[in-house]
C-alpha cells in the first residue's frame, strides 16, 4: 500500500473564497476495527475514521463548522495555532466554551496568520481525541523557504482495544493498583502500522517528510537508514537545518525533515516506525512495537539491510540542539510560577493528578466568560474556583514556568495559544532510587533558546519554559498531552482579563451553546456573584 503522495487540498465538504477556507465536519459514531483485532465505535467526520488532513495556506482563515451528531457535547481545538483576540475558537471545554451539545454546531474561525507549518486539529471535551476526531492540519507557506521537490505527511497514532473513555470509567471502579497495562496499536497515516506501507522515492530528489504524533500516550521513533535527514521544522517553528539519524515524538509534537533521495535505485530500503512507552515495562511483541515501512526507489528492488544501532549510538533532535532559524535572545523571568506534578491515590478508582496544590477539574462556567463578566474582581484567581487551577497574568510580563515531575514517568507538556522558549532542564527527585536514569543538566544558548508549544517533561526531571505575556484576554490551558489531563493535570492562564472584557465579542453561538446544555455564562467558577462558590464539588487538594 503506498501513501506517498505530493501535496493537494486532501479536505472534504470544502470551498475555497480567495483567503477563507470552509470545512464541515458533521461529526458521528461509526463502528470500525482499526488494529484489525477489535471493533468499537469510534469518532469521525463526515462518515470517515480517520478524518482527511486539511491543507490551507499562510494568511488563510479556516472556518471549520462542527456539528455534533453525538450522544455527548465535543469541542474541537487547533492543535498550536495562535489564539490572538480570539481565545472564543481555541475550543477547550469549560475554559474557553461550554461545548456544542448533541445537535448543536459552531464555528471555529482559525486565522493562520503568520503561522505555517505542521499542527492537528482534535476533540479537547473530553478523551474524544483518542477514539478518532483528530486531524492533520497543514499550513503551507505562501513563498517555500525550503527547496524540496516533494511534500510527503506521516501521521502516527495509537489506537486502544476500547474507547478511552469506557476504559476511564470502568479503571474507576477498581483499586489503583490493579490498573491494567493497555497495550495499543500504533496506525500509520490512519492504517494498522502492520500493514507494510510504500513510500514511492525517485532517485535525487528532495522530500519533505512532515511528522506528527496525533496520538494520546505512545510515543514514536522514525528512522530511514541509509539516508539522512535535517530537520527544519519543529511544532510549526522553522529551525536551522539540524543532521538527525531519527526522530522521536511525544503525543502532540511534530517535525519536518528534508530527505535527499540517493543517486542509485538498485535496493529499496526501511521506513522504521516504533512506537513505545517508557511506563510500561517491555514485553517482548506488545512493546514497544515495531512497524516496518518501505522506501521504494523500484519496484522488485531487493531491500538493503542494515544491522541494528542502540539509540545512544544515534543522533535524535532535542530542544537544546535545535535552533530557531529566526533568532530570539532568551527572555528574561520577571515572575517565576512553580508548577510541581502531584498526585492524591484514592483507595478506589483512578489517581488525581494536579500541577499545584488541587487537581484541575471543570466548573460550572468556563472560565473565559467568568473572566469576561467579573470585572475588577476577574483578577482574583480564586473567583474561578480551586479546582479551575487558573493564574492570572499581567500584560507584558515575562513569565518562567518550572515544570517538576517527580515520578517515573515523562509528560508531554503542551501550553495553548503561543509558542515557548525552552531555556533549562534538569534533574527532579531520586531516580537512582527508582533504578532510572538521571536527567542531566542543559541550559540553552542564551542568543537563540528552541521555541515550540509541545516539551517533554522527563521523568525525574524538570524543565524551564519562558515567554512574554502579550496576548492580552487569552485564556490558555497548559496540561500533559496525555489522558492525565482528565485526571486534572493542569492548569489555566488567564491574560489581563480587563483587556479581554473591554475586546471580547463573543460569538452568540457559544452563548447559546451553554444555554442549551444547561450552564450559565456569567459570573464566578459557579455561576454566582462575588467569592459564593456554592454549586461547585469540593477541589481535589494534592
Amino acid at each position: 500500500m503506498r501513501f506517498g503522495l505530493a501535496v493537494q487540498l486532501l479536505v472534504f465538504g470544502v470551498s475555497v473564497l480567495a483567503a477563507r477556507v470552509q470545512v464541515t465536519w458533521d461529526v458521528g459514531y461509526k463502528s470500525i476495527s482499526r488494529d484489525g483485532f477489535s471493533t468499537w465505535r469510534a469518532i469521525g467526520a463526515n462518515g470517515q475514521v480517520p478524518i482527511p488532513p486539511i491543507y490551507v495556506t499562510q494568511g488563510d482563515v479556516l472556518e471549520l463548522t462542527a456539528i455534533n451528531h453525538l450522544d455527548k457535547p465535543i469541542t474541537l481545538h487547533a492543535h498550536g495555532l495562535f489564539q490572538r483576540n480570539s481565545t472564543f475558537y481555541d475550543g477547550v471545554g469549560m475554559v474557553t466554551e461550554c461545548g456544542i451539545p448533541p445537535g448543536g454546531q459552531y464555528t471555529y474561525m482559525i486565522d493562520t496568520g503568520e503561522q505555517h507549518g505542521l499542527y492537528f486539529i482534535h476533540g479537547h471535551y473530553g478523551l474524544e481525541m483518542s477514539e478518532g476526531l483528530r486531524a492533520p492540519f497543514i499550513i503551507q507557506e505562501k513563498e517555500q523557504s525550503t527547496e524540496y521537490d516533494e511534500d510527503i505527511l506521516l501521521t502516527l497514532e495509537d489506537w486502544g482495544q476500547q474507547p478511552e473513555g469506557e476504559l476511564i470509567e470502568r479503571l474507576k471502579q477498581v483499586s489503583t493498583d490493579s490498573l491494567p497495562n493497555d497495550y495499543k496499536t500504533g496506525l500509520v497515516n490512519g492504517i494498522n502500522g502492520n500493514i507494510s506501507q510504500t513510500v514511492q522515492f525517485e532517485c535525487n530528489r528532495r522530500y519533505r517528510i512532515r511528522v506528527l504524533n496525533i496520538g494520546l500516550d505512545q510515543s514514536f521513533k522514525v528512522q530511514i537508514p541509509g539516508h539522512t535527514m535535517h530537520v527544519i521544522e519543529a511544532d510549526g517553528v522553522t529551525t536551522k537545518p539540524l543532521r538527525v539519524d531519527g526522530l522521536d515524538l511525544a503525543p502532540g509534537q511534530r517535525y519536518s525533515v528534508i530527505v535527499q533521495a540517493l543517486e542509485s535505485d538498485e535496493f529499496n530500503y526501511g521506513l522504521n516506525v516504533t512506537m513505545h512507552a517508557d511506563f510500561l515495562d517491555p514485553v517482548p511483541g506488545l512493546t514497544p512495537r515495531y512497524y516496518p515501512q518501505v522506501i521504494e526507489y523500484r519496484k522488485g528492488a531487493p531491500m538493503r539491510e542494515y544491522a541494528q544501532q542502540s539509540d545512544d549510538a544515534l543522533v535524535w533532535p532535542d530542544d537544546f540542539t535545535l535552533e530557531p532559524r529566526d533568532e530570539c535572545e532568551m527572555g528574561s523571568a520577571d515572575r517565576v510560577i512553580e508548577l510541581n506534578k502531584r498526585n492524591y491515590l484514592p483507595g478506589m478508582g483512578l489517581p488525581y493528578y494536579g500541577l499545584g496544590n488541587t487537581s484541575y477539574a471543570s466548573v460550572r462556567v468556563p472560565t473565559m466568560l467568568s473572566a469576561l463578566t467579573m470585572g475588577d474582581l476577574a483578577r482574583d484567581p480564586l473567583v474561578y474556583g480551586p479546582q479551575s487551577s487558573v493564574i492570572v497574568l499581567n500584560y507584558m510580563e515575562n513569565v518562567e514556568l518550572v515544570v517538576r515531575n517527580g515520578m517515573n514517568r515523562s509528560h508531554p507538556m503542551h501550553v495553548h495559544s503561543r509558542v515557548f522558549q525552552v531555556v533549562e532542564r534538569g534533574p527532579w527527585g531520586d531516580a537512582q532510587a527508582m533504578g532510572k536514569r538521571v536527567v542531566p543538566l542543559q541550559v540553552a544558548r542564551p542568543n537563540n533558546p528552541m521555541r515550540r508549544d509541545t516539551v517533554v517533561l522527563p521523568e525525574f526531571g524538570y524543565i524551564k519554559l519562558r515567554f512574554k505575556a502579550d496576548l492580552p484576554g487569552a485564556v490558555s490551558i497548559v496540561h500533559c498531552h496525555t489522558e492525565h489531563l482528565a485526571q486534572g493535570m493542569a492548569v489555566v492562564l488567564v491574560e489581563a482579563p480587563r483587556v479581554l472584557q473591554q475586546n471580547a465579542r463573543v460569538p452568540q453561538a457559544l452563548l447559546d451553546n451553554c444555554r442549551a446544555l444547561g450552564f450559565p455564562i456569567s459570573g464566578n467558577g459557579a455561576g454566582n456573584q462575588g467569592y459564593d462558590l456554592t454549586g461547585l464539588p469540593p477541589a481535589i487538594a494534592l
